[in-house]
């Protein structure tokens, strides 16, 4: 059971690692879907994003740093509720009610395993 439970290490961190590349890889695409027009320099936006989601799953995977990882993964993902999916949620967009829902779970998720899992504890308490 052990065995199978520490995959989930890995299940959380490579798809973030995928989402960073796809960031790089359709960077305009995600600037026309995600991106809000109020927000200045939507692409660097996306290049920063996708920089911190490969960074943050390199962190975790290698364990260095992965609770300071972790914490920013979850302060990133709330910010997309907020700044992204939360004025589309409210207008009644169901994907964007199904994206605000999924980004606030997994920002859950960091946060548990900023508290629980993190092998790195130098960087905070």
């Amino acid at each position: 059971m052990n065995a199978f439970l520490s995959l989930g290490r890995w299940l959380f961190a490579i798809p973030f690692a995928i989402l960073g590349l796809i960031n790089f890889l359709s960077t305009r695409t995600m600037v026309e879907t995600f991106v809000p027009n109020y927000l200045p320099a939507p692409t660097a936006w996306v290049l920063v994003g996708g920089a911190g989601l490969v960074a943050a799953s390199i962190s975790m995977l290698i364990g260095k740093y992965d609770k300071l990882a972790c914490t920013l993964l979850a302060i990133y993902l709330l910010a997309m509720v907020v700044l992204v999916h939360l004025s589309g949620a409210m207008a009644g967009s169901l994907s964007a009610q199904f994206l605000l829902f999924k980004d606030l779970a997994l920002a859950g998720a960091a946060m548990m395993y900023a508290q629980h899992l993190s092998k790195d504890r130098s960087v905070i308490g």
